[in-house]
């Protein structure tokens, strides 16, 4: 653990320094804009560079303090806007290497006359302005995207050789809502009601619930103790879980009405047919809690024959040895769809799946895009979903 916490404590933070003054030198010394939107625009970039960094050191004490609560945000939307304008301005650098390099390749001819200063100075204003104003607009817009009630996403999975008796049967889903710094009860009230109205079979929360401790957000998450399904509310641990005490968060979640499969699984009869629905823990979760490591085989063994097999996991990853064990379908979360612009292009580098339905072997899996926000109050390119899913007979 003590590599760990140098990394945060002390790794991190430099990096994030450098890469604000790497923004700073780009768009304030060697930026093109008016000196006074340059004096402006740096005393933005300091207040990106730091004010995240002592939210986050001074806050995590407080979170079950709601007055907080506009520190937070602050905080965490300085984070998304600085991310945000990082990367653009990643990506109009690289640009402008290739384009040298191609230059080079080409080995411009001694008659050609060079780059007009002055229309060089015209692109970089532009992309100076590109680069703020593509990132302040994407910011706002998502600030306001991420606090609307999640849509409701519904998608038909079709299952071979399904029995008649769980044709339609519907799986309500809803993962990683984040209750925590800058969600609290209100936000998750809407998504219970919102989930209660679809009046779905089974209701599954896939992990992700919290950002804090039990004691510190008892009552904002007391809400989810209101879901209500004919077949029962499961949960499954996510990775956040682990980061604030993930065996009481088990036995808070318990205490709700909710039940915790953790490596296990109930049989759900309906006229006959029967539906294996398992759950497993956070394939990160052996890592803090050795009695807690994923095994999607574990969490079926013992199981009757039935007629279709679930698996709740909480990251897409745990499709491989799902698919192994022999599932009909997975349901995670875990990657957000990216969250926002273009965070959404670069998840895909880290999970196999990223959103929405894919096959996997013989084994479909379904990746929601999350119902709440982690970090940046932000959804841009990614909205919020509580997502319903319904059994049906595939083709012949």
């Amino acid at each position: 653990m003590g590599w760990r916490l140098i990394i945060f404590m002390v790794v991190m933070p430099l990096l994030w320094l450098g890469l604000h003054l790497y923004l700073d030198r780009r768009l304030v010394r060697h930026g093109a804009l008016p000196l006074r939107a340059r004096r402006g625009l740096r005393v933005l970039i300091v207040a990106c560079a730091v004010v995240p960094v002592v939210t986050m050191t001074l806050g995590r004490a407080g979170l079950g303090d709601a007055s907080l609560r506009p520190l937070w945000l602050l905080g965490f939307g300085l984070l998304g806007l600085s991310s945000i304008a990082l990367v653009l301005q990643l990506g109009i650098d690289a640009l402008r290497l290739g384009r040298r390099g191609v230059l080079r390749l080409r080995r411009q001819s001694p008659g050609e006359a060079p780059l007009d200063p002055a229309r060089r100075g015209f692109f970089g204003q532009l992309a100076n302005l590109g680069v703020v104003g593509t990132a302040t607009g994407v910011a706002g817009f998502g600030f306001l995207q991420a606090h609307a009630t999640p849509k409701i996403v519904r998608t038909q999975v079709p299952i071979a050789g399904l029995p008649p008796a769980l044709q339609g049967l519907r799986i309500a889903q809803m993962t990683d809502i984040h209750v925590g710094p800058t969600i609290k009860r209100e936000y998750l009230q809407r998504c219970v009601d919102a989930c209660n109205a679809e009046g779905a079979d089974l209701i599954a929360v896939t992990g992700d619930l919290i950002d804090g401790f039990v004691d510190q957000l008892r009552d904002d998450v007391a809400p989810l103790g209101q879901l209500r399904a004919p077949q029962g509310v499961y949960f499954v641990t996510g990775n956040h879980e682990y980061y604030w005490d993930g065996l009481a968060w088990c036995d808070e979640v318990t205490r709700l009405g909710l039940r915790v499969l953790n490596n296990e699984h109930v049989v759900i009869e309906r006229d006959g047919a029967r539906l294996l629905l398992a759950g497993v823990t956070d394939v990160s979760a052996g890592q803090m809690v050795g009695a807690h490591r994923s095994d999607p085989a574990r969490a079926r063994a013992g199981a009757p024959a039935c007629d279709v097999s679930v698996l709740l996991a909480h990251q897409p990853r745990s499709v491989f040895a799902a698919a192994a064990a022999g599932y009909d379908l997975q349901i995670s979360g875990h990657t957000h769809g990216g969250q926002y612009f273009p965070m959404n292009l670069l998840v895909y580098l880290a999970q196999p799946y990223v959103a929405g339905l894919a096959k996997h072997d013989a084994t479909w899996i379904y990746v929601s895009r999350g119902t709440g926000y982690w970090g940046p109050p932000m959804r841009a390119g990614a909205p919020a979903e509580i997502t319903v899913l319904e059994l049906v007979a595939a083709p012949a």
